[in-house]
């Protein structure tokens, strides 16, 4: 098997106060990402890290939060995103998950331009589905599933012409949501399990069943794996760390059926802040649990959907 996997380094540290994050495309490479990929016969082309773009035509019009520099960061990673994923599957190494403003954004174009529609699963302990004008901490890594879905309030960023479908969103993980986002979200039509349903019924059922609605629908599948939906047990080095979280054997049979499934055209590995780590300790279970969405298990089954 051969297939073009394109690193894309997002250094983004704007979208909340701790900083730190920018320093996790480099952990990545550090932990050996890239040659993990390779051992699976993928190729991969490491595009080093994106760097922002001239900021002096952006003038705030919504809250002074909105910072300039998330907009930015949306902009030049969008662009990288629709690039990519015309030869490859992008893995976009951030970076705070702000960066999925772009990233998602870029996929939502490419799909547009396949006529096929977006498909987005959410691993992440919180639902990110908060606006500008909701979000009592003003922290933009909680909007992008808003920003994305057409929400208001994100008028100094780019425009979402191709806003992703309520229900072609899942979220898998939540543990932590504040109440107006709780009552955004179930007014919402957005595919939700918080992890007492994952205790009740487990991961694989409810991952398959989305998966099911991709594949049926002939959907691009964005994947967008936070560094909270795993137990700070496991994988401490993330500035938003809440209990609960999925085991690493959860973890990766998500990853292990996304395998599967054939579906994923591009990846977000966020909220890996390297300062908070332990010896490098949850850099090296992220970049194994990339590997496994990618093709690594202990022993290999017939694979017929790559």
């Amino acid at each position: 098997m051969s297939r073009n996997i394109h690193l894309i380094g997002c250094p983004v540290d704007s979208g909340k106060a701790r900083t730190g994050c920018l320093m996790g495309p480099d952990a990545y490479r550090t932990a050996g990402l890239p040659e993990a990929l390779r051992d699976l016969d993928l190729t991969v082309l490491d595009a080093g890290n994106l760097s922002l773009p001239d900021l002096s035509d952006i003038t705030l019009a919504g809250p002074g939060y909105m910072r300039a520099e998330t907009i930015g960061w949306t902009r030049v990673i969008a662009d990288a995103a629709e690039r990519a994923m015309q030869s490859g599957t992008p893995i976009f190494l951030g970076g705070d998950h702000s960066l999925s403003l772009g990233s998602v954004l870029g996929s939502a174009r490419c799909a547009a331009a396949l006529d096929r529609p977006l498909f987005v699963l959410w691993l992440d302990a919180h639902s990110d589905f908060h606006t500008p004008l909701t979000s009592a901490s003003g922290n933009l890594h909680g909007t992008p599933l808003g920003y994305l879905t057409g929400r208001e309030g994100f008028e100094d960023f780019p425009t979402v012409t191709n806003p992703v479908l309520q229900e072609n969103v899942c979220i898998i993980g939540l543990r932590s949501v504040d109440a107006p986002e709780r009552a955004a979200l179930q007014g919402s039509d957005i595919i939700y399990h918080d992890m007492r349903a994952i205790d009740e019924n487990g991961i694989a059922r409810p991952l398959q069943a989305f998966l099911d609605s991709v594949k049926a629908a002939n959907g691009l599948l964005h994947v967008s794996l936070d560094v909270d939906f795993i137990d700070p047990m496991f994988a401490p080095a993330v500035g938003t760390t809440v209990p609960g979280g999925a085991t690493l054997r959860e973890a990766h049979l998500a990853m292990e059926i996304i395998c599967d499934s054939g579906l994923m055209s591009a990846l977000d590995l966020v909220e890996l802040n390297p300062f908070l780590d332990e010896r490098g300790r949850t850099a090296l279970v992220m970049t194994d649990l990339a590997a496994s969405a990618l093709g690594r298990r202990v022993f290999d089954r017939p694979n017929f959907a790559l």
